[in-house]
């Protein structure tokens, strides 16, 4: 149940009704009136901008005109407690206790509260992490994992379809030089060859040892006596261990993927030239040259004549190459691919999440997409920005013996999944994120992970202690309930959920539910520690025994809680 958006089709019932009586006049579209969380300063539970926005069809100024619309909605609402009108004219509303009564009773079982059962359920295919299969993942991914994750987890939650998938770069010079690297490392344990540590190419990290191990052990018919002759075999092993470790790293996570797409089969299946056939016959490719970037010392640059998809056609700064002066395909020409067979399979919306290395790239490919599909934003990319680890107020490096970087297994064996899932969400995908190791372990209101879950894990003390089980559906069948301001006060923060939900969702943007989460049990928290002082806000009495209004107030910030954490991907222990 979602008051706000139930309101806000109750208004625009009233204004069309008033329209009949000549009372008022509307514009065709409506789309512009909104019941939105009010600021705080206006102490009122719902704020409307309906005044504004009819203003000019009916020539009066917003102040005015919220009068006479306040007016309507006084007279046709039996739950209302007051009505207020502040500058410029927005319509402000405040219930009787009886609303939220009502509102308890509602939702007091609904195990999905807060999901948009009224949505156009759409497929969506998500694209996150897609890491090269050249070792385990790093720090680097690790935001864009969980961010891929939880985007998928909402879209779920809010009634859509998702297939969550891996984009394997098993292509290119990369893989021949990961390759060639567990050769070297199978070399070195065989016959004691000493690894070419100088040869900057190759991949140093230890856990090419591993890999090495691996292969040799299992495939005991290779002979490991000349690269040329066993390099395809030997790659398709390397990417398929290395595969493993980062599922393994992954998992450690809590996350899977329903597909892992190969670049290798783009490639084998000529979808590259399928993909440019189709642009060449729309008319969106041609012969060009590509003038030296800006900045760049045009001395050294040569203009030649290259392949070039016409980007610019759709907001692009420059036409971008789809081959090399060498007739071979550009890296672009296999993404370009690879996104058309996505769109092959007939999804409704595709997002990808990016790195931050990886925010330029956002323009070219959400051009090609909308070349080939005929829609704008059929293609929607999020920015995964950097994480700077700190510890002691200091930058924070831990070990390297991976390679040249941290790995994901590094941080999970630091503080934990649960950690590293909340701490990464908790700020918007688009600015940088600082991972203080020192906060994170905290048992304090300054680390957000444990305020929440103690939250729940102090609800869930209550229930215990009543031999209750925090999971079972409360049935209360007098609802006349007497609730006092602070109580209300949470109700208040709870109507406000799936508002959150329907944000997130529609911005993809999920750290706004840890940041709602927190908040909500903050306010838990403040209402918990008043019962130190005052006996009628404890929830269990000297007998023992719990107010129909206690359980369904912890059952219900519970639930929220619950179904906030499974999201994020995050447990909610029942004990602390």
């Amino acid at each position: 149940m979602n008051i706000f958006q139930t309101y806000n089709d109750k208004i625009i019932k009233l204004l069309k009704t008033a329209k009949e009586n000549n009372l008022l006049e509307l514009p065709e579209n409506l789309s512009g009136i909104n019941v939105e969380i009010p600021p705080a300063k206006f102490n009122c539970d719902m704020s409307t901008n309906v005044a504004m926005v009819l203003s000019k069809p009916n020539n009066k100024s917003p102040l005015e005109l919220a009068k006479i619309i306040a007016d309507i909605i006084k007279k046709n609402d039996e739950n209302l407690d007051d009505i207020k009108i502040e500058k410029p004219g927005f319509i402000n509303l405040k219930f009787k206790k009886i609303f939220w009564n009502n509102f308890l009773k509602t939702i007091i079982n609904q195990s999905n509260y807060g999901s948009n059962t009224s949505n156009v359920c759409k497929k969506y295919l998500v694209e996150f992490v897609s890491a090269n299969p050249t070792g385990p993942l790093h720090v680097g991914h690790c935001r864009g994992a969980i961010l891929g994750d939880v985007i998928s987890n909402l879209l779920i939650f809010n009634n859509h379809k998702v297939t969550k998938e891996y984009y394997v770069n098993d292509y290119g010079n990369q893989i021949i030089y990961f390759t060639k690297s567990v050769y070297f490392r199978i070399r070195e344990i065989l016959f004691k060859e000493k690894f070419p540590i100088d040869n900057k190419d190759l991949y140093p990290g230890d856990y090419l040892v591993d890999i090495a191990k691996k292969i040799i052990d299992q495939n005991t018919g290779i002979k490991f006596d000349n690269f040329e002759n066993i390099s395809k075999d030997l790659t398709k092993l390397s990417v398929q261990e290395s595969l493993k470790l980062i599922k393994f790293n992954l998992n450690n996570l809590g996350i899977s993927h329903d597909n892992f797409a190969s670049e290798t089969d783009v490639v084998i299946n000529n979808e590259v030239d399928q993909v440019v056939d189709k642009l060449q016959k729309d008319n969106f490719v041609y012969l060009g040259k590509i003038k030296a970037p800006e900045g760049e010392d045009t001395k050294n640059w040569i203009e030649r004549e290259q392949l070039l998809f016409k980007s610019t056609d759709f907001g692009d700064d420059k036409d971008r190459a789809l081959q090399k002066t060498d007739k071979s395909w550009t890296y672009f020409a296999s993404d370009v691919a690879y996104h058309n067979t996505k769109l092959k399979r007939n999804y409704d919306v595709l997002i990808n999440i990016l790195g931050a290395d990886h925010a330029g790239y956002i323009k070219r490919i959400t051009s090609v997409v909308e070349a080939l599909s005929g829609e704008k934003n059929k293609l929607i990319c999020k920015v995964s920005q950097l994480v700077k680890l700190i510890k002691d107020g200091q930058p924070f490096k831990m070990s390297k013996r991976k390679g040249d970087y941290i790995t994901v297994e590094d941080l999970i064996s630091e503080v934990g999944k649960d950690a590293t899932r909340f701490i990464m969400l908790n700020r918007s995908n688009d600015v940088e994120l600082d991972f203080d190791f020192t906060k994170v372990k905290e048992k304090s209101k300054d680390n957000p992970l444990y305020y929440v879950q103690y939250c729940y894990a102090r609800i869930s003390s209550v229930f215990r202690n009543l031999n209750k089980n925090i999971k079972d559906e409360i049935n209360v069948k007098n609802f006349d309930l007497n609730y006092t301001d602070d109580e209300i006060k949470i109700f208040k923060k709870i109507s406000q959920w799936p508002k959150c939900i329907e944000v997130a969702s529609a911005k993809l943007e999920p750290h706004r539910i840890p940041v709602y989460l927190y908040e909500l049990s903050s306010d838990f928290h403040s209402y918990w520690n008043m019962g130190k002082e005052d006996t009628t806000k404890r929830f269990i009495d000297k007998d023992n025994t719990i107010s129909d209004e206690k359980i369904i107030f912890l059952k219900i910030v519970s639930n929220v809680i619950k179904n906030g954490m499974n999201i994020i991907g995050v447990e909610t222990p029942e004990k602390m």
